[in-house]
Protein backbone atom coordinates (compact mmCIF):
# COMPACT_ATOMS: atom_id res chain seq x y z
CA UNK A 1 0.00 0.00 0.00
CA UNK A 2 1.07 3.81 -0.90
CA UNK A 3 0.48 6.57 1.23
CA UNK A 4 0.81 10.67 0.33
CA UNK A 5 1.12 13.58 1.24
CA UNK A 6 -0.54 16.15 -0.59
CA UNK A 7 -1.68 20.24 -0.66
CA UNK A 8 -5.27 21.21 -2.17
CA UNK A 9 -6.04 24.31 -2.94
CA UNK A 10 -9.16 26.32 -2.40
CA UNK A 11 -10.92 27.63 -5.73
CA UNK A 12 -12.25 30.22 -3.77
CA UNK A 13 -9.93 31.50 -1.80
CA UNK A 14 -6.16 31.55 -2.13
CA UNK A 15 -5.90 29.06 0.59
CA UNK A 16 -4.06 25.46 0.70
CA UNK A 17 -4.41 23.05 2.88
CA UNK A 18 -1.57 19.81 3.60
CA UNK A 19 -2.95 16.40 4.37
CA UNK A 20 -1.82 12.80 4.04
CA UNK A 21 -3.68 9.49 2.70
CA UNK A 22 -3.65 6.59 1.41
CA UNK A 23 -6.48 7.06 -0.94
CA UNK A 24 -6.01 10.91 -2.52
CA UNK A 25 -9.10 10.85 -4.86
CA UNK A 26 -11.37 9.75 -1.66
CA UNK A 27 -9.80 12.59 0.43
CA UNK A 28 -10.24 14.97 -2.35
CA UNK A 29 -13.97 14.17 -2.36
CA UNK A 30 -14.54 14.24 1.16
CA UNK A 31 -12.83 17.86 1.59
CA UNK A 32 -15.01 18.66 -1.18
CA UNK A 33 -18.24 17.28 0.79
CA UNK A 34 -17.63 19.54 3.66
CA UNK A 35 -16.98 16.00 5.76
CA UNK A 36 -13.83 18.08 7.16
CA UNK A 37 -14.03 20.73 9.49
CA UNK A 38 -10.57 22.34 9.03
CA UNK A 39 -11.54 22.50 4.97
CA UNK A 40 -15.32 22.96 4.90
CA UNK A 41 -14.83 27.18 4.62
CA UNK A 42 -13.20 27.09 1.19
CA UNK A 43 -14.72 24.25 -1.26
CA UNK A 44 -14.16 23.47 -3.69
CA UNK A 45 -10.82 21.89 -3.45
CA UNK A 46 -8.30 20.81 -6.29
CA UNK A 47 -5.10 18.65 -6.27
CA UNK A 48 -2.30 20.53 -6.90
CA UNK A 49 0.85 18.51 -5.31
CA UNK A 50 0.95 15.06 -3.55
CA UNK A 51 4.30 12.86 -2.65
CA UNK A 52 4.03 8.60 -2.65
CA UNK A 53 5.33 7.30 0.00
CA UNK A 54 6.17 3.79 1.09
CA UNK A 55 4.65 4.11 4.74
CA UNK A 56 1.90 5.60 6.77
CA UNK A 57 5.30 7.10 8.85
CA UNK A 58 7.13 8.63 6.43
CA UNK A 59 3.48 10.34 4.30
CA UNK A 60 2.42 11.78 8.23
CA UNK A 61 6.06 12.80 9.19
CA UNK A 62 6.31 15.10 5.64
CA UNK A 63 2.63 16.32 6.27
CA UNK A 64 3.74 17.72 9.87
CA UNK A 65 7.20 19.35 8.22
CA UNK A 66 5.28 20.91 5.56
CA UNK A 67 2.28 22.50 7.96
CA UNK A 68 5.55 23.29 10.26
CA UNK A 69 6.91 25.34 7.59
CA UNK A 70 4.43 28.09 7.32
CA UNK A 71 5.64 28.73 4.06
CA UNK A 72 2.86 29.13 1.68
CA UNK A 73 5.88 30.80 -1.31
CA UNK A 74 7.20 27.57 -0.46
CA UNK A 75 4.22 25.74 -0.94
CA UNK A 76 4.23 28.13 -4.10
CA UNK A 77 7.42 26.59 -5.54
CA UNK A 78 6.83 23.29 -4.84
CA UNK A 79 4.04 23.36 -7.01
CA UNK A 80 5.47 25.20 -9.85
CA UNK A 81 8.71 23.33 -9.61
CA UNK A 82 7.11 19.81 -10.61
CA UNK A 83 5.39 19.11 -13.66
CA UNK A 84 1.56 19.01 -13.31
CA UNK A 85 2.56 19.72 -9.57
CA UNK A 86 2.93 16.63 -8.90
CA UNK A 87 6.77 14.86 -8.73
CA UNK A 88 7.42 11.27 -10.68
Amino acid sequence: MSYFTYILKSKIKDKFYIGATDNTERRVILHNEGKSISTKAYIPWELVYYEKYKTKTEALKRERLLKKMKSKKYIEWLISNHAGGRPD
